[in-house]
């Protein structure tokens, strides 16, 4: 028998001679009969191969081999072993544990699998040796076994949702049922059918544990709305319009990020929440917009009035010093004008302020020169205090009084001082001065005053009679030994004599 030297499982590009109707068996030399009748008493069970090898036929005698089963394109994964390397004894597969092989090759090359007491072909590999076929097929078996031990890796690691994982699950078994391999594909599909149990108690607990994170986002974009529909219920005329802007743009921001990260809504659900969302928020602009409109109308004509106000303000500057008290009252009215906006305000503001800085400068410029003028002046008048110093000595208080008028005279002819500060300290020394002058002079009017004196006259000689009275009445009271009347005589005695004393009597 001729063979390719390429793996047969890899495929084999076809003669182009060979004929159409050309069978893989037919091209396959046979054994004699008594190879046959060999065969069958060693084994009645199972077909076999013999192992001899064939006698080679002449090259005219040897047809042209048609192609094989080609080799899958996935990459192979032997999870489970591979064929031995080693020759088997029988074309069988090998044995599980209970001694009977999974597998068998005919002498026509086509590959069984066992599937409980029953065989089933599960496909034909003629080109090559039984070990090549079974080893072919238990290949796609492996890949199989693969499949399904990564889907239960899968599983175990929580990677995927049950979900997925079911649907996979699905395709494999699908791939498992009737597969064309050799291997326990019932293990397999026990395998399977355990996972498709634990799947599907994940997949209801996926579904538990969704249903709660559907809750909890409704609760969470439902407590979103809300917050925008507070702030669209606030009285537009106390509402802080910044900072609740800032609000607004940071629930939007929520909403999106929540809508992108959180789990899916029902449509029903979600189009009723970003109704309110969206209602709320439109109320809330159009009250922005009305109100920013009559912002606006009321910086128009806020900044009109204080152009006119700079206006009138430049104006002064002709006028230097003289215009500073207009300039106040110009300033009153730009504090009742009302805002401008900031922009224009602190531009406007800065040309009022420029146009009341001239006229400052005004007068600073006529206070320098004022100070520098009242340096002597500052001299005359200390000089003046120094002199003054000798009105408090003055024992007669007409001289004291003559000497600080002439004082004050030549003060009054040097004039005002600069700076006010200055004249302010010096106006103060002199005034306590002339404060002491002041006190000395009621002291003497009321000592001298004739209206005191004759009061004063008068109730002296009230009080010498009534003394004089009591001084009876207290002898009286002694003579009588009245101990009673002489302690009432005495008191109001003694107390006659203390006001009189007070008047200056005796």
């Amino acid at each position: 028998m001729t063979s390719d030297t390429t793996d047969p499982a890899a495929g084999a590009t076809p003669d182009e001679t060979a004929p159409a109707d050309a069978s893989p068996a037919a091209e396959l030399p046979q054994p004699d009969a008594e190879q046959e009748q060999a065969t069958a008493t060693d084994q009645p069970h199972e077909p076999a191969i013999d192992k001899t090898p064939a006698p080679v036929p002449t090259p005219a005698a040897v047809p042209t081999p048609r192609a094989v089963p080609a080799r899958p394109s996935t990459p192979l994964r032997p999870v489970i072993p591979a064929v031995p390397t080693a020759p088997a004894a029988s074309s069988t597969a090998s044995a599980p544990a209970d001694g009977e092989a999974w597998g068998r090759v005919e002498a026509d090359g086509t590959v069984s699998v066992r599937e409980g007491t029953e065989w089933r072909v599960v496909g034909q590999y003629p080109d090559g040796t039984p070990e090549e076929a079974l080893a072919y097929f238990e290949r796609k078996f492996a890949d199989l076994a693969s499949e399904v031990a990564l889907l239960e890796a899968r599983h175990q690691r929580g990677g995927a949702s049950a979900s997925d994982l079911r649907g996979t699950l699905q395709t494999v078994r699908e791939r498992v049922t009737g597969a064309a391999a050799v291997g326990d594909l019932a293990s397999l599909e026990a395998r399977l059918d355990v996972l498709a149990e634990a799947l599907s108690e994940a997949s209801a607990e996926e579904a538990e544990a969704a249903r709660v994170a559907r809750e909890e986002a409704i609760a969470e974009r439902t407590h979103i709305v809300e917050q925008m529909e507070a702030i669209a219920a606030r009285d537009p005329k106390s509402i802080q319009w910044k900072q609740s802007s800032a609000e607004v743009t940071a629930l939007f921001e929520q909403w999106q990020a929540h809508q992108a990260s959180g789990p899916r809504l029902s449509k029903t659900t979600g189009q009723q929440l970003w109704k309110r969302f969206r209602d709320a928020r439109a109320v809330f602009d159009k009250s922005r917009r009305e109100f920013y409109a009559s912002l606006d109308e009321t910086h128009k004509s806020a900044r009109d009035a204080k152009t006119r106000l700079v206006e009138r303000a430049e104006a002064l500057s002709s006028r230097g010093e003289d215009g500073i008290t207009d300039y106040r009252a110009l300033l009153d009215q730009w504090k009742a004008a009302g805002r401008a906006g900031k922009k224009a305000d602190d531009a406007l503001w800065a040309r009022f302020k420029a146009a009341g800085d001239v006229l400052y400068a005004a007068r600073a410029d006529r206070e320098q020169a004022d100070n520098e003028a009242s340096r002597e002046k500052i001299e005359a008048k200390k000089e003046l205090l120094a002199e003054a110093a000798a009105v408090p000595k003055e024992k007669d208080t007409a001289k004291a009084r003559a000497l600080l008028t002439g004082i004050q005279r030549r003060w009054d002819d040097i004039g005002r001082i600069f700076p006010r500060e200055a004249e302010r300290a010096l106006d103060d020394d002199l005034r306590k001065i002339e404060q002491g002058v002041k006190q000395r002079e009621e002291s003497d009017w009321k000592a001298n005053n004739p209206e005191t004196k004759a009061r004063q006259n008068d109730m002296t000689g009230q009080l010498r009679d009534a003394i004089a009275k009591l001084e009876d009445e207290l002898t009286a009271a002694e003579a009588s030994k009245d101990k009673k009347a002489i302690a009432a005589a005495t008191e109001a005695l003694e107390a006659r004599k203390g006001w009189l004393k007070a008047l200056g009597g005796s």
